[in-house]
């Protein structure tokens, strides 16, 4: 690394970020400046760089400030600079296998739409590469049990092309609808809200082995703890993620959801 530095507004336009944004960094103490200038400025060096490229990353998995301040630990010092690198190669990992699945979807989609445009037979084993229902099988299991895996996975496995490619679209509405909410600005208590909120428990109803799917189940109780499960995993976060990138999307389907099982459920 050299020695140049960066002014604040540089950095900013550098990051796609804003000064402001840096400069509240600075005061929670996630991302001090190098040095300060005789003008009053913030300037950082290329460590401050690296610190603040392994926040973004972060940002863009959900975490909240208070979260990514625990995993990157001290600013400064050798220590920290040794496990720059170490960190930055699981940040790599994760993105490229977001980038795979990524890529394996558009495919998927982009074969799908060339079929219906021109008149040709579906492939139904391409049309949902990419779309990997399993990759949460240990995590489910251990939350609600092999029996809630298995229905569900039977279910999944029972639906016809038709049926699937509607679930899909049905979860595609559904986090678009949660985000133009949250962007909104309307109350989590607000009617328009609520209607989200309903639609959202009717689908977590219709999804066999869930706890809101079992008759006597405590769907109140479910609905609540998968709006806190939102907010806390970033990578069911991400799905209700604003434009900004942080937490606030994802803490807003919470409320929504928790305001909505206390009216009804």
């Amino acid at each position: 690394m050299h020695d140049a530095d960066w002014s604040i507004q540089e950095i900013a336009q550098l990051a796609g970020t804003t000064s402001r944004t840096l400069r509240h960094y600075d005061d929670i103490g996630l991302l001090p400046p190098t040095r300060i200038a005789h003008n009053g400025y913030r300037h950082y060096d290329a460590q401050a760089l690296v610190r603040l490229q392994r926040i973004l990353l972060l940002r863009q998995l959900g975490l909240g400030l208070p979260q990514i301040a625990d995993v990157l630990g001290p600013s400064t010092g050798s220590e920290a600079r040794a496990a720059e690198a170490s960190a930055l190669e699981t940040h790599l990992a994760l993105l490229r296998e977001e980038q795979d699945r990524l890529r394996r979807q558009i495919a998927s989609v982009e074969s799908t739409i060339d079929a219906l445009r021109g008149g040709e037979e579906l492939m139904a084993e391409n049309m949902f590469d990419g779309f990997d229902h399993t990759q949460y099988k240990e995590e489910v299991e251990d939350r609600w049990g092999k029996k809630a895996y298995a229905d569900s996975d039977r279910w999944w496995r029972g639906m016809t092309e038709t049926e699937r490619a509607a679930w899909q679209r049905r979860v595609s509405d559904l986090g678009r609808d949660w985000i133009a909410a949250a962007e909104s600005g309307v109350d989590p208590a607000s009617a328009e809200a609520q209607d989200v909120a309903r639609r959202h428990v009717e689908w977590l109803t219709g999804i066999p082995g869930t706890p809101a799917a079992v008759p006597g189940g405590d769907v109140k109780g479910y609905v609540i703890g998968l709006g806190e499960m939102y907010v806390a995993d970033p990578r069911f976060g991400a799905n209700y993620a604003t434009s900004d990138g942080g937490t606030r999307g994802a803490e807003f389907v919470r409320d929504a959801l928790r305001i909505y099982a206390e009216r009804t459920l």
